[in-house]
């Protein structure tokens, strides 16, 4: 059936409406020029079949009734119009199924096609996917609800199985047991997250695993599907940063206090020359002791933190500083409804200055400002990069209540000041340990403070002159 319905194709629709009109002409003179009663109107179902595969229905129906009607005198008088109606409705009947067969054909040919290229697509996108998920840097994995590993591309045979062992069929609990415990935390729910965990290797090695996941149900259950990185690197790192940090602080605080413990001991040394002049006092060993002790804690107040300009100190791309800092500061103005203006026009030159302890000085103005704006009215922070000579100028300059006493603003261990008063006597101190400097700037409202940083190229001319 289908070779036969394969002739109704539109490149031989002239070509048969033309063989129709001429079988219905043929079978017209031939059935005129025979006897009587012996009919032909059956060979009439020939064209109809024919003109039944690309003419409409109204067409159809109308050469029916055009082939009964010359047929008609094959017939008594007395029969010819039932005649006529039945054989009409055989033609139509006939052409009428053969056009519902051509359509129903072309009908399913078109859903094939669609199909076909639908199958194609899926194929393409699957390679591409494929493709994609092999060359990802990331390790990308896929478990099915037991913890089987179903998929996993080359990065996570790297990461995971160094030892060239196959992953594929192995369950996830030996290498990253916190993505087995996701499905077993009750009905199966969608998960669209993140987490850090512990890995562990093939060959028992253990590492730090940063882990981006989601869920999803298949006609065969429940699937999991993972982007993991070793973090490992980032951890040690972060925690190498964290601890010169808290030594550079440590030895900044040192020198506070060593300067605030010279300073009472210069006061104490005065007074206790001053009594060495009573003679009662010239043999009393304890005060001969309180002096010793007195010179002691002047030695220990020597250790005062000595500049140390340059240390740990590189080129740094302040654009990228400030887009960091714009992120966390953003983020905190908006949860206390403050509005931040940043007025940054890059590009900004390369400065010579410690990454992270800018990063420590910025977000310390900006808490500042912050805290200072909590009881005003308006709660604006601008924050203004120019490039001024051989340095960049930043400048913090906020709506807050302003500064009582500028002069003591940048003393350790001040009366009145949040925590231990050290925030800007530390932010002072880490300027200038790269040759930058921390400058209060008044204003007739609120506060401004300028963060002057030196420019790479100027650094690098003092250094070659």
């Amino acid at each position: 059936m289908n070779d036969i319905l394969s002739v109704y194709v539109p490149a031989n629709r002239t070509r048969l409406l033309s063989l129709a009109a001429l079988l219905i002409t043929v079978i017209a003179v031939v059935d005129w020029r025979i006897e009587p009663y012996i009919s032909l109107g059956f060979l009439y179902l020939f064209p109809i079949m024919i003109v039944g595969g690309f003419l409409s229905r109204t067409q159809i129906v109308v050469i029916a009734l055009v082939c009964a009607v010359l047929d008609f005198r094959n017939f008594p008088e007395n029969e010819t119009l039932v005649h006529i109606l039945f054989s009409s409705a055989g033609l139509m009947g006939t052409g009428l199924f053969v056009s519902e067969l051509v359509r129903s054909r072309r009908v399913a040919l078109q859903h094939i096609e669609e199909l076909g290229k639908q199958i194609e697509l899926r194929i393409d996108a699957e390679g591409e996917l494929r493709i994609l998920v092999e060359s990802s840097p990331a390790a990308i994995v896929t478990i099915d609800a037991n913890g089987k590993i179903l998929l996993a591309n080359e990065a996570a045979e790297q990461l995971l199985a160094p030892d060239g062992k196959p992953l594929e069929g192995q369950n996830i609990t030996a290498y990253l047991p916190a993505l087995q415990t996701v499905f077993q935390t009750g009905p199966p729910r969608t998960f669209r997250t993140a987490l850090q965990c512990r890995g562990q290797q093939s060959d028992g090695k253990a590492f730090l695993a940063g882990i981006w996941f989601s869920t999803y149900t298949t006609m065969f259950g429940p699937r999991l599907a993972a982007i993991v990185v070793d973090l490992s690197e980032d951890l040690r790192n972060r925690e190498d940063l964290s601890l010169d940090h808290l030594l550079k602080n440590s030895r900044i605080l040192m020198g506070a206090v060593a300067h605030e413990i010279r300073n009472l001991c210069g006061a104490v040394l005065v007074v206790h020359k001053n009594l060495s002049r009573i003679k009662e006092l010239e043999q009393n060993e304890d005060f001969h002791s309180l002096g010793t002790l007195v010179q002691s804690l002047e030695k220990v107040s020597a250790l005062e933190r000595s500049s140390s300009v340059g240390h740990n100190a590189a080129s740094v791309d302040l654009t990228s500083v400030l887009d960091e800092a714009r992120i966390l500061v953003d983020s905190a103005y908006h949860e206390s409804d403050m509005e931040v203006r940043w007025h940054v026009h890059p590009p900004l030159p390369l400065v010579w200055a410690d990454r992270y302890g800018l990063m420590q000085v910025f977000l310390n103005l900006a808490k500042n400002s912050q805290r200072a704006m909590m009881s005003t009215e308006a709660k604006r922070l601008c924050i203004t990069a120019s490039q001024e000579a051989d340095k960049v100028v930043l400048r913090f300059e906020d709506t807050g209540l302003g500064i009582a006493s500028p002069e003591n603003l940048f003393r350790p261990f001040q009366r009145g000041a949040d925590s231990s008063g050290l925030g800007l006597y530390v932010s002072r101190a880490i300027m200038r340990s790269f040759g930058g400097d921390l400058v209060y700037e008044a204003r007739s409202h609120g506060c401004c403070f300028a963060v002057v940083i030196p420019s790479l190229s100027a650094v690098q001319e003092a250094v070659s002159d």
